[in-house]
């Protein structure tokens, strides 16, 4: 990639020179940040020392709640999808009801 297709980002005080295409510029230096921000959090509260373990750490509770939420919108996605069904089981019923002539 050409220099113009890179981005340099700060994460713990270290440069960081990265391809990327232009159009996730802006999500790039987002995740940076946040991640720079997690780190930071986890080295200032000084129960773990050194930059790679620093790292692996956030990375672990970075993922820890990317797991939790996916987990959380699967469990919505279900439960919406069962009260769709139940409507709609509901809605035959009642078209049912109707064409039988008992009305709803």
């Amino acid at each position: 990639m050409t220099q113009s297709n890179t981005v340099t980002v700060q994460i713990l005080d270290k440069e960081y020179c990265i391809a990327c295409p232009a159009d996730e510029r802006s999500n790039l230096q987002s995740a940076a940040r946040y991640l720079d921000g997690k780190m930071r959090e986890i080295r200032s509260a000084g129960k773990v020392i050194g930059a790679d373990r620093v790292a692996v750490m956030a990375a672990l509770n970075i993922t820890h709640d990317l797991l939790h939420k996916q987990q959380h919108l699967d469990q919505q996605a279900t439960a919406t999808r069962d009260h769709v069904r139940d409507l709609l089981g509901r809605v035959d019923n009642a078209l049912v009801d109707d064409a039988d002539g008992r009305g709803v």
